[in-house]
């Protein structure tokens, strides 16, 4: 098959050709039929298959082809959890719409508002944006809604997790009724289809992947540790090849920083991204991180959607997520697109519950093996009686976990901004006491 049976125009087809894109991936046959027909649509993929474009080139060619209106007001409305995958979103926008006379600017927190409400008075045909800061610009009364003739949530399942949901029914209700509304994500649970029933239209229902599956390009692997040991075995697996582009899992974002000082001191050149750092140092960060200029980027689960990096060898969990399900999205930053890739994760006795729960949402063995030297002190134990860390515990020689993306309260580690819940869903502080340390 290729892009131009599936009925695309022109100037998208050589602007696919110019990327060096021949045929289309499994969801993008799927999905782009379905789109270009004007109903709504549930997709499911898992991640680095292709969802932005399946979404963004029917898109195009709709907004291309309805002809420009007299309005400012935006024509189609791209929600995304996270600033990283709402600029990558933008970024393959404008590289499909290279030809096409089709606007389009993010909505994001961590930066001014002051440009970002000089793009929408100049108006555009998209806007891609984060639901929190989304909601400011409705309370500002900066971006009007009216006109949305196309509504797309890109990684719902994501923006639950993360506390969300009143900021998306809010942003609902201020939609025209009468539009079309894709739902894409990497997986699929019963709250999402239960949501997905109250604003779509007898959606279409695309899935070309089992529910949190892994590609199978990916390697798995398992090296038991002491906590204590963790950062000297992190070492000795970076060591093997300092020049090889690792993206490292933390649990915290003080973990985060702390490991990083610690690569440092060791010679390697690393960066950390996570909630607390402004937007522009997480730009740079992964800008330095994509052209070389570092070969460790230190992250938090904010970085487990919206990275796109191409032929990413290695992802390391330095910390097993709190969640299994974020494990399928951690590692799904490698072996994308076909290319071979590696999931290395150092597992501590306390972190053994949780590797249980990972090999049971995948339905697979992963391959234990100690390093010589780095040999765990008491047996690695995954059956049912294993331990699990609880949330807020501190655990041994590691730094207290964070919020997690799970958690449906609170600032949940995305910091200020785009990433961040409705203020209606947050908790309040009583009168008198300390706000809390982020």
């Amino acid at each position: 098959m290729s892009f131009e049976s599936l009925g695309l125009a022109p100037a998208l087809l050589r602007a696919l050709a110019e990327q060096g894109y021949a045929e289309p991936t499994p969801i993008q046959a799927a999905a782009i039929p379905v789109v270009l027909e004007g109903g709504d649509l549930l997709a499911a993929a898992q991640t680095g298959t292709g969802k932005t474009a399946a979404f963004s080139l029917p898109l195009l060619q709709h907004l291309s082809t309805a002809g420009a209106t007299q309005t400012r007001r935006p024509r189609a409305l791209v929600l995304t959890p996270t600033r990283e995958l709402a600029a990558q979103v933008h970024d393959n926008l404008r590289d499909y719409g290279k030809h096409m006379r089709v606007s389009s600017t993010t909505i994001f927190g961590g930066v001014s508002m002051g440009p970002q409400m000089q793009a929408l008075r100049r108006g555009v045909d998209i806007v891609i944006a984060t639901p929190g800061r989304l909601i400011d610009h409705m309370q500002q009364r900066s971006v009007d809604l009216s006109g949305v003739e196309v509504l797309i949530l890109d990684e719902a399942d994501r923006m639950l997790d993360m506390g969300f949901l009143p900021a998306l029914k809010r942003i609902l209700s201020a939609v025209p009724r009468q539009r079309q509304t894709l739902l894409f994500s990497a997986t699929f649970a019963p709250p999402i289809k239960a949501l997905a029933m109250q604003f779509m239209h007898q959606p279409r229902e695309v899935s070309v992947t089992p529910v949190n599956s892994v590609a199978t390009t990916v390697t798995h692997h398992v090296h038991p540790v002491d906590a204590a040991k963790k950062r000297d075995l992190l070492l000795h697996v970076l060591a093997q090849d300092s020049r090889r582009q690792t993206l490292v899992f933390s649990r915290t974002k003080h973990g985060a920083d702390k490991l990083v000082k610690q690569l440092e001191m060791a010679g390697l050149r690393a960066a950390a991204i996570h909630g607390n750092k402004s937007q522009n140092a997480r730009t740079r960060a992964l800008s330095d991180f994509k052209s070389g200029r570092i070969t460790v980027l230190v992250a938090t689960d904010i970085a487990a959607r919206g990275i796109d990096i191409d032929q990413l060898p290695i992802v390391i969990n330095f910390d097993l997520p709190m969640v299994a399900e974020d494990y399928v999205h951690r590692i799904g930053r490698t072996g994308r697109a076909g290319a071979d890739g590696m999931a290395v994760s150092l597992v501590s006795h306390e972190e053994a519950g949780l590797l249980r729960d990972i090999r049971k949402l995948l339905k697979q063995e992963i391959a234990v093996s100690e390093v010589p030297g780095f040999e765990l002190s008491h047996p690695l134990r995954t059956d049912a009686a294993a331990p699990k860390p609880v949330q807020g515990q501190r655990q041994p020689r590691q730094a207290r976990p964070q919020q997690g993306s799970h958690r449906p309260h609170g600032n949940n580690g995305y910091g200020k901004g785009s990433e961040r819940p409705a203020e209606g869903n947050r908790k309040r502080r009583r009168p008198g006491r300390p706000a809390a340390k982020a």
